[in-house]
């Protein structure tokens, strides 16, 4: 059992809860133009697979380096992109979180997304963890690296909204 985990401050630990919880909600909410204020400026954000991630294989389903491509990815999907209308509604389990002590916490949040289309059916969409580097700095929290790994190799091909 990891020790570190459990001795972070107890304000800390809840601001950061929040934090990720509203990440969830200004996805689902269609507030995607807020999504790259989650990340620092040189953010890592990966979506691979389980297996490849245990692989250690490098190629990912999406794949930003730095908060611009971030922001490119929300202005190509509401400009460029044709997909179906859809929405999200992620259900997030606890978080765990153990510090670095370098201003840095590791997180690892296991998720279930949901995804409800144009005619109402809905089906759970994406399973998996987020595996994140967390800075909190004063007042400030971000996200530098955000992992996503999904249990299954099987990835619907309307993977344009990011999780």
């Amino acid at each position: 059992m990891n020790r570190s985990a459990s001795v972070l401050d107890p304000a800390v630990r809840a601001r950061v809860t929040d934090f990720l919880v509203d990440y969830a909600h200004a996805i689902d909410d269609d507030r995607l133009e807020e999504w790259p204020g989650f990340f620092t400026d040189d953010a890592l954000y990966h979506i691979t697979t389980r297996e490849s991630a245990e692989a250690d294989l490098p190629i990912g389903i999406m794949h930003c380096t730095g908060r611009g491509m971030l922001e490119d990815r929300i202005k190509a999907l509401r400009t460029a992109n044709v997909f179906e209308p859809h929405t999200y509604c992620h259900l997030l389990g606890a978080t765990r979180l153990t510090d670095r002590g370098d201003g840095v916490l590791e997180a690892r949040t296991n998720f279930t997304v949901t995804r409800t289309m144009q005619d109402g059916g809905g089906e759970a969409f994406a399973i998996g963890k987020y595996l994140d580097e967390i800075v909190v700095d004063g007042d400030a929290i971000a996200i530098r690296s955000r992992r996503v790994i999904l249990e299954s190799r099987r990835v619907d091909v309307l993977l344009v909204i990011p999780l």
